[in-house]
């Protein structure tokens, strides 16, 4: 090898970067203490960024595109280095390379539940958890706060810190949303987008962004999800008598299946009947006094209106009449109460149509 081959050797004239992994979002250009040569080619690929660390201070940073490296077109290097015009001397500068794309497909989640207070059911836990993109938005801030020295960040050096950003900011919106539970499943797109305004300063301190916040799901406890099915299939079977008869039926029914003989059956049913007439005693009379037991007294509905994208209540019958006598509540708006399939509109709703139909009689004559 001659002088010549070995002088050209230690100088660096093209200077890229080609990124074959999916989590590297900072990779430092290897020169292993070799010069850059003055008139240096930088090629900087769409979702890079180039940014040079000149002893130890913050220099130039290079966007997408083809760059010589000259004077005029690195600035602050010129600046810290007072080089002239004239300069055409080789140079040694680290050279970051940070990755701008969106990192995709990341997970966050509750470890712990969180207590909120619900309007319906009270002191509640709930847990929740979705997905995320990170992207840099600003490369000279992220190497500066999070990357320092490091010649190779990777995503999975900051993901557990965002994680902890974003479950801190969503146990304060979930406690102060107040949003029904049985409401959050149809406002998870109002959450995520308001979690991801909460949080939008902090990250932006380290030169990141939230392009996109998801919350997949919000879910109770398990012993609070039976309690809630419990709760349900007692509304769908109607009153408590009707409950107990039916408990006690399937009971009976289930101890003559095993039998399997007509006699078995019909033994059963005569239990079953005669366990009727004891279960109809404490709400009437006796079946001996020949006298029927009166009906339970109707079960009074608690209703929630939706309006604007917004819910509130709950609200008994009475408030209900109240806000059509005032009009804050017409045949349009949306209602919903425990046991009914989904949001209806109030005229559709026999109990709530009555409201609307009630009128005073005509005056009397003068």
């Amino acid at each position: 090898m001659g002088i010549f081959d070995f002088l050209s050797g230690e100088f660096i004239d093209v200077i890229h970067w080609t990124d074959d992994t999916r989590d590297t979002m900072v990779w430092r250009f290897e020169r292993e203490d070799h010069e850059i040569k003055y008139g240096a080619k930088l090629t900087v690929r769409e979702s890079q960024a180039a940014v040079f660390v000149h002893e130890g201070q913050l220099a130039d940073t290079f966007m997408p595109g083809l760059y010589m490296l000259e004077t005029n077109n690195m600035p602050i290097m010129t600046t810290l280095q007072h080089w002239d015009h004239g300069f055409r001397s080789p140079f040694k500068s680290e050279v970051y390379f940070i990755s701008t794309r969106r990192f995709t497909d990341l997970k966050w989640g509750t470890k712990n539940p969180i207590i909120i207070r619900d309007p319906e059911f009270g002191p509640t836990r709930v847990r929740a958890f979705g997905t995320y993109s990170v992207r840099v938005n600003d490369p000279g801030k992220f190497l500066i706060e999070i990357v320092g020295t490091d010649g190779e960040f990777t995503m999975d050096e900051i993901s557990y810190q965002i994680r902890n950003i974003i479950v801190q900011a969503f146990s304060r919106v979930i406690a102060t949303a107040g949003i029904p539970i049985l409401d959050m499943a149809a406002n998870t797109k109002d959450l995520g987008r308001i979690l991801a305004e909460g949080i939008s300063e902090t990250i932006g301190a380290y030169g990141l962004e939230l392009p996109e916040l998801y919350i997949e799901n919000i879910s109770l406890p398990p012993a609070v999800e039976k309690a809630l099915d419990e709760r349900t299939s007692r509304g769908m079977v109607g009153t408590l008598d009707d409950h107990l008869r039916y408990k006690a039926a399937d009971a009976l029914g289930q101890q003559n299946g095993a039998a399997g003989s007509a006699m078995g059956m019909g033994l059963g049913a005569g239990m079953g009947m005669q366990m009727g007439g004891m279960m109809a005693g404490p709400w009437g009379a006796r079946p001996s006094e020949g006298v029927l037991p009166p009906p339970p007294p109707p079960v009074e509905h608690i209703w929630h209106i939706a309006d604007g994208g917004k819910t509130t209540g709950p609200y008994s019958k009475a408030d209900l009449g109240k806000m059509v006598a005032d009009g804050s509540l017409t045949r349009e708006s949306w209602a919903w109460t425990q046991g009914q399939d989904g949001w209806k509109r109030a005229n559709d709703v026999a109990e709530l149509a009555q409201l609307f139909t009630v009128s005073p009689p005509p005056p009397p004559e003068a």
